[in-house]
């Protein structure tokens, strides 16, 4: 019997009923992030105006918030379509985009935190500070490995009561009881523009279709990420070739590879 919460059956059904995802990101990713959500199935929505932010969250079926390019006026969008989309029951996906830079960006996320995400996906530098650690990450990039940012990511889980994961060479995923470690991808990756605040919103996709499995839907989110990585690499010539690949290769994974070819394991 098929596992009804395995990265390709969520796949599937993100494909059979297509999500509505409002993802409030940042002026570099909203381009590879909508394309990225229609490569695999979903509806992407950039909508970040405090006018109609809140209103729209509530019909989403979920909400992803990336800090990269911060301005008061998107925080304030932010805040209300977090409140709206909290109210709504619908998940929110939060991306602290290095967070620990400046004043403004540490505030920004103690208000965010503050109004409940379901998933919080950060790279491990962004983590390990977040939990109130010692980090070396330097503006958007991490410094630290995804191994160092386990015990901070379980603790955040715990704290906050959300899913945490921590992208990089071998991504982690927790619950605060359970973990699981994805391995895949490419180093290929890293060197295009975005695909990790993509992710984010891809995360966001599959929450809407388990809401209720924000553990499963942030693994099989990961899966997907990193067996595409992974197709696209295998005839890349560099990262410009890479990130065209990149798309076709998950406009082409079927929920049959994705179970075969996803490398998941309990931590």
């Amino acid at each position: 019997m098929q596992d009804q919460n395995s990265p390709g059956t969520l796949l599937g059904e993100l494909r059979a009923q297509p999500p509505l995802v409002h993802c409030i990101t940042n002026f570099v990713a909203m381009n590879i992030a909508a394309n990225v959500l229609l490569a695999a199935g979903a509806s992407p929505a950039m909508v970040h105006a405090e006018e109609e932010a809140g209103e729209f969250a509530a019909i989403a079926g979920a909400l992803t918030i990336n800090i990269g390019t911060l301005s008061s006026a998107w925080l304030r969008g932010m805040q209300a379509a977090a409140r709206a989309a909290g109210q709504a029951g619908k998940p929110i996906v939060l991306d602290p985009v290095a967070h620990y830079a400046t004043g403004f960006r540490r505030a920004a996320v103690d208000r965010l935190l503050e109004l409940g995400p379901t998933v919080i996906r950060g790279n491990a530098s962004e983590i390990i500070a977040l939990a109130g650690g010692a980090s070396r990450g330097q503006g958007v990039d991490s410094r630290d490995d995804v191994e160092q940012a386990e015990d901070a990511a379980r603790l955040l889980a715990r704290v906050h009561g959300a899913t945490v994961a921590v992208t990089g060479a071998v991504d982690f995923v927790t619950d605060g009881d359970r973990a699981a470690r994805i391995e895949g991808g490419s180093v290929l990756m890293p060197q295009v523009t975005a695909l990790g605040c993509s992710l984010t919103c891809l995360i966001g996709a599959f929450t809407a279709i388990r809401p209720g499995a924000p553990f499963e839907a942030a693994v099989a989110a990961l899966a997907t990420f990193a067996v595409a990585g992974e197709m696209a690499a295998s005839n890349a010539d560099g990262p410009g070739s890479f990130s065209w690949r990149f798309l076709d290769a998950l406009a082409a994974l079927d929920a049959a590879r994705l179970d075969r070819d996803a490398r998941v394991r309990a931590a």
